[in-house]
């Protein structure tokens, strides 16, 4: 059973002892930290924060916790009950609010939890606020508010609407012809929130929607990772339906995968350089992906004649390249759409719309458009070292080997080759090197990373 406790905010495995699972004694201890913080931004004699949360078991019971630890300090709560994390984003600035809480563990399994931290712009915290927050909590030094001065908790369940209503009015939404093109799609909700959100922004769009797995019990079917393993059962749904694509989302709908006509995936990767080749058909303008994402999108950025750039790895560093940058469009390759003209956060339902805009203007079956983009192949292996070895060292070894090689160090160490790319990362809680590789073949992409390890335990002697 884990807790971890990061700037971006605190999750866990529910159940067990308090500091080291997420008790409800750790909800209350984390949610006082961040309701503290939110008033030491400005004083004011009335502070607001959205809350709402996936469908999780353990959701309701953390997020009474939660609403009602910002009542007790004097903070008014607006509950959007069950939810979707961009619909939160959106809401806390719809509400003028203070700030906003997501109860998610996004693609982990359903033991786990998760309180995520947003500002007054609805956007991820960054480093240092975070860190503040964690000094917070370990302080013990909130003050409550006194009895006459208590929060309220309003309800409000249109969000969901509001959100699919604001991604309706995009110009960039071809609602007609998604129309005409009688789209027949399956839907894998992961009995979470997406098999609320999605099937209802799709209904909107006329689109005749097969549901699997589309109530939200918390019980997932299978792992919430929408990864190929992992959804066979909507392969074999898309086919039997005879379904024009199939749509799966994570258990807070920002992370978004396609299936196409075969039942065969899409892949997550290629989720953004669709989304971005719709966009910059129509709106040119700069693209940002992590550098951990796929090549393809700045291929795709090339052929419209546009600026490309990778930020470091994390939704939060991604947002600020692109308001440096004044991206049109950016994410991660994870599956994760930025659409800046809606709001600055990763959201599977914006992604839906442009991805089927973009199928109907041009008449293509999924397998088809998947065919139009260049053919990448990823490969993602860990090594894990003892914890006398100094992997700062390690890296900076790597960086010195490759110096005649294009290499980037704003995240760990990537090296840019002719046709292939690596990306060494270490993690900020264990002895582990991350090893990501890209190359025009998966034999090749997994031939790099091996040499890439063997290089690295040479280094190390291990």
């Amino acid at each position: 059973m884990t807790l971890i406790k990061s700037i971006s905010g605190i999750r866990g495995t529910i159940g067990g002892q308090v500091g080291d699972n997420l008790t409800p004694i750790d909800a209350v201890t984390f949610a006082a930290a961040y309701g503290t913080w939110v008033k030491q931004q400005r004083q004011k004699e009335k502070y607001r924060v959205v809350v709402g949360r996936d469908a999780r078991i353990s959701g309701e019971m953390i997020q009474n916790l939660v609403m009602n630890t910002l009542v007790g300090l004097g903070i008014h709560v607006i509950d959007l009950g069950l939810s979707t994390t961009p619909t939160v984003e959106m809401a806390v600035p719809m509400e003028h609010a203070d700030g906003g809480i997501i109860l998610t563990a996004s693609h982990n399994p359903k033991q786990w939890n998760a309180l995520k931290l947003l500002n007054a712009n609805g956007e991820f915290l960054n480093g240092d606020e975070g860190l503040k927050i964690l000094d917070i909590a370990s302080s013990n030094t909130m003050s409550f508010s006194e009895v006459d001065t208590l929060g309220k908790i309003t309800k409000n369940q249109a969000y969901l609407d509001l959100h699919i209503d604001e991604i309706l009015k995009l110009p960039l939404v071809n609602k007609k012809a998604i129309d005409n093109a009688n789209f027949k799609v399956v839907v894998d909700g992961v009995n979470s929130s997406g098999g609320v959100a999605v099937p209802l922004l799709l209904e909107r769009l006329g689109v005749h929607t097969i549901k699997l797995y589309c109530e939200p019990t918390g019980h997932f079917p299978h792992n919430p990772e929408p990864l190929k393993e992992h959804l066979t059962d909507l392969s074999k749904a898309v086919v039997k339906e005879n379904a024009d694509l199939g749509i799966v989302v994570d258990p807070d709908v920002d992370r978004l995968a396609f299936m196409d006509e075969n039942g065969n995936m899409f892949g997550e990767e290629y989720t953004l350089v669709a989304c971005a080749d719709y966009v910059l058909s129509k709106t040119p303008g700069n693209t940002v992906s992590n550098m951990s994402s796929t090549r393809a999108l700045r291929d795709v950025s090339e052929k419209h004649g546009v600026n490309y750039q990778a930020s470091a790895v994390g939704e939060v560093n991604v947002v600020e390249l692109m308001k440096k940058n004044n991206a049109v469009i950016g994410g991660e390759g994870n599956g994760g759409i930025i659409y800046p003209e809606l709001h600055y956060g990763r959201d599977a339902l914006v992604g839906i719309v442009f991805f089927l805009s973009l199928l109907a203007e041009r008449k293509q079956r999924v397998s088809e458009l998947r065919a139009s983009y260049p053919s990448y192949y990823m490969s993602k292996k860990k090594i894990e070292l003892t914890p006398r070895l100094d992997v700062d060292a390690i890296l900076k070894t790597m960086e010195s080997n490759y110096s005649d090689e294009n290499v980037t160090t704003i995240d760990g160490v990537k090296i840019d080759f002719e046709n292939s790319w690596v990306h060494l990362r270490k993690s900020n809680t264990e002895p582990i090197i991350r090893i990501y590789t890209e190359a025009a073949s998966q034999m090749e992409a997994d031939k790099l990373a091996d040499r890439i390890i063997s290089e690295i335990k040479e280094i190390a002697n291990i």
